[in-house]
């Protein structure tokens, strides 16, 4: 399996986007499914967004609307941008690849 590296979070205030990255560094893996997944203190670990080996895109409902996934196969990179960002989306979050391929995470914390 590839290792992930999440990048890109930080503190940004509500309304604002960022745009996170996950990069395998020991093999290429954008042509997989590749899921976003969020985790909040005292919260269960939340799907947020995937895209399939043939592209396609899918999005939990708190999310659609406001967060894109996108890929880069020439860089083996998936990119999370995430836009009108709210309080309820600070999370740590994470990169996955089936079954149990899992990114470190990158803490993401949206002020009120």
């Amino acid at each position: 399996q590839a290792q992930l590296v999440e990048s890109g979070g930080g503190l940004v205030p509500a309304g604002g986007s960022l745009r996170l990255s996950c990069v395998a560094s020991g093999s290429p893996f954008t042509l997989r499914l590749t899921d976003w997944y969020r985790q909040a203190p005292g919260k269960q670990r939340e799907w947020v967004a995937g895209i399939s080996s043939g592209g396609s895109t899918i999005y939990a409902r708190s999310v659609e609307g406001r967060f894109s996934i996108s890929r880069d196969n020439a860089n083996n990179t998936i990119y999370l941008q995430m836009n009108s960002l709210k309080v309820e989306d600070t999370a740590v979050y994470y990169c996955h690849q089936p079954p149990a391929n899992w990114g470190q995470g990158t803490q993401v914390t949206v002020s009120s």
